[in-house]
């Protein structure tokens, strides 16, 4: 093996998911293109889209129809009560000449605008008919209406199934650096809460929106019909009703970005603190934690309260303006009966109309601030759609050759987080097949980010990095992790047996397979003693078994997929001393043939190392075995001196 070593370099501060507690600050949000982009999200649907369009046309239409018809009825029943109360035997012509001639002019205009029979009362037989019209025309208006539900929820499901599967697939391409500069919580928050809201908004809005801009056209086309002057004094509130709506919305749109910018505030505290309850009681930070909470919680409060509040005026002010309508409406319509311009069914019609007007207008507004929070939330969601993916794979990636031996070389690599601060520069070294590479140092050295380069967690600045010959950046992801095994100090299982997981990483793993890799790692001895063995079922955070037991288990994982380089970042952390000494012994067994690069802090566990690297602020300043280190008394004496005193005087 051979180093190079740069010049010490101090590593800055690399961002985590503890690292931001804080959001940025919300930029406008730009609501016409969202609104355009979620649009083009809906274009598979489309075909589905026109028969939600037809469906409502022909609702509409029905429900439109209904009042009108409710009109004739109407004036049926008032023909017939009129008809009623003249003498029989005389033509209408004759009484209203009657009226007349006895100078009350009003009801003589207004009878004979009227369709009567003196002496004969309500026809039943045609009110039966009118009625039974009625009854079937609402119906079909139910059934369409239903029907056209139906196929929204089913257009808005698919919808939102794919960007899912979109985000899902996003995750997957994002590099770690982004991920690891975004808080847990707010990324979560994103992925469940704002797709959820996006949902939801679509649901409600897209069926309703199509229904009240037809029924706005639909009621608007009858009234005019039935009387263009009353129509005329109907629409006299639209621009005004409008107005406000534009106004409040308008002072509504920032209090929802707020609203859901602090619920990702919120999330991602709760959860910070979610995982790290222990710790937190440990230190004593309960009421700090609390204070947070109870900050963030305030915040999401105030915003929510005011968005909600303020989207919350529209009903009352259109209600308000809509009611000035129908007073309006009812006199002026009073007015023309009785002059006979119009009948008493018309009126009955253009008032029932006039409500449809404004009640649709009233859910178009409502629907406009329900939309700011949808698209807020979509925003949040394009936001993270958009983040950069990681650089993609070759499109003709090289192939490592069958074995694959595993060396791995470092040529004048050069990386830092922050463009302006180095951290690692013209950095070389060789590890030859089968060697074990220990690489220690201080906190912020730089040994994680080594590790981090080879898997391609994150890219290099400068130089290169290759296996067996090949730039690493030359072959695909997939090919290159296939070859390595990693065990890291955060231990990560998934709910299912233990079996599944020490077999995660190895498909058709065989359940010989996967004892022979518990027996090697030690993990055997305690999975027997468990009621259902290897089916016994673990959760997320591993409750069924200790701190140390898990960190086997991902020994294990690593065992049993048989790579041609091993990872260990402090691996044996969470071991008792007695099973670490097991765990050491089936290492060495495993690192035969094999490249192993070890990140340790306790001293103890690397003598056995073929080669030691000590790394300051990102460099290389010591190599050789764990004798000749001692020997040379730098950095690595030091280092194994501090950690020998202290082990004497926790022993004293």
């Amino acid at each position: 093996m051979s180093t190079t070593a740069p010049s010490p370099r101090r590593r800055p501060v690399a961002p985590g998911p503890m690292g931001h507690m804080g959001m940025p600050g919300e930029k406008s949000m730009n609501f016409r293109g969202s609104s355009r982009r979620l649009l083009q999200v809906l274009r598979p649907e489309r075909v589905r889209l026109v028969l939600v369009v037809l469906l409502s046309v022909a609702s509409v239409a029905l429900a439109v129809a209904g009042p009108r018809l409710l009109g004739q009825a109407t004036n049926v029943i008032f023909n017939g009560f009129i008809g009623s109360k003249l003498p029989a035997g005389i033509s209408q012509a004759d009484a209203v000449a009657a009226l007349r001639a006895q100078g009350q002019g009003t009801q003589a205009d207004m009878l004979a605008a009227m369709d009567v029979v003196p002496g004969q009362g309500i026809d039943t037989g045609a009110l039966g008919r009118i009625l039974l019209v009625v009854l079937a025309v609402y119906v079909g208006s139910f059934a369409f209406g239903w029907v056209q539900g139906r196929v929204t929820a089913g257009v808005v499901q698919r919808t939102v199934y794919r960007m899912r599967e979109e985000v899902e697939a996003k995750l997957s391409r994002l590099p770690l650096r982004y991920v690891d500069g975004q808080p847990r919580g707010e990324l979560l928050s994103r992925v469940t809460n704002d797709i959820d809201n996006v949902a939801q908004t679509m649901q409600q809005t897209l069926s309703q929106l199509i229904t009240s801009v037809l029924t706005v056209v639909g009621v608007l086309a009858m009234m005019f019909w039935i009387s263009p002057l009353l129509a005329v004094i109907a629409l006299v509130t639209v621009p005004l009703s409008v107005l406000v709506a534009a106004m409040i919305a308008k002072r509504s749109r920032p209090q929802f970005i707020e609203q859901w910018a602090w619920t990702g505030k919120l999330n991602a505290h709760i959860e910070e603190m979610y995982t790290g309850h222990s710790l937190v009681t440990v230190f004593g930070r309960q009421e700090e934690a609390a204070q947070v909470f109870a900050e963030r919680n305030e915040a999401l409060y105030e915003a929510s309260f005011k968005a909600q509040f303020i989207s919350g005026v529209i009903q009352p002010a259109l209600g308000f303006i809509s009611n000035l309508n129908y007073l309006v409406v009812a006199v002026v319509g009073g007015l023309q009966v009785a002059s006979g311009t119009i009948s008493l069914g018309d009126v009955q019609a253009f008032i029932q109309y006039s409500r449809q007007f404004t009640q649709p207008i009233t859910q178009i507004a409502s629907m406009a601030n329900l939309l700011q929070s949808g698209i807020a939330s979509a925003e949040r969601v394009f936001e993270l759609l958009d983040a950069p993916d990681q650089t993609p794979d070759p499109l003709e990636p090289a192939v490592l050759p069958r074995p694959t031996r595993g060396r791995v070389a470092f040529e004048d690599v050069a990386f830092r987080y922050e463009a302006d601060t180095p951290l690692i520069d013209d950095l070389s070294l060789v590890a030859e097949p089968g060697e074990t590479i220990a690489i220690v140092g201080p906190t912020g050295a730089g040994k994680t980010t080594l590790v981090n380069l080879l898997m391609r967690f994150y890219e290099v600045d400068g130089g290169r990095i290759t296996l067996d010959g090949i730039d690493t950046r030359d072959l695909t992801r997939d090919a290159l992790r296939s070859q390595t095994g990693m065990v890291l100090q955060d231990t990560w299982l998934f709910g299912g047996t233990i079996a599944e997981n020490i077999a995660y990483g190895v498909d058709g793993a065989t359940r010989e397979q996967i004892v022979a890799a518990a027996q090697a790692t030690h993990v055997d001895r305690f999975v027997r003693t468990l009621p259902d063995g290897y089916d016994t079922r673990i959760d997320d955070e591993g409750a069924a078994v200790s701190a140390g037991e898990k960190q086997l288990l991902t020994i294990a994982r690593a065992f049993l997929a048989d790579p041609s380089i091993l990872i260990l970042d402090e691996a044996t952390s969470s071991v008792d001393t007695r099973t670490e000494v097991l765990v050491q012994q089936a290492m060495a067994a495993l690192r035969t043939g094999r490249t192993s690069f070890v990140i340790a802090h306790r001293l103890s566990t690397i003598r056995d190392a073929d080669t030691i690297l000590v790394m300051e602020h990102g460099a290389i300043v010591e190599q050789g075995s764990h004798a000749e280190l001692l020997e040379a008394d730098g950095a690595y004496a030091r280092l194994y001196a501090s950690q020998f005193a202290a082990a004497v005087v926790d022993e004293v």
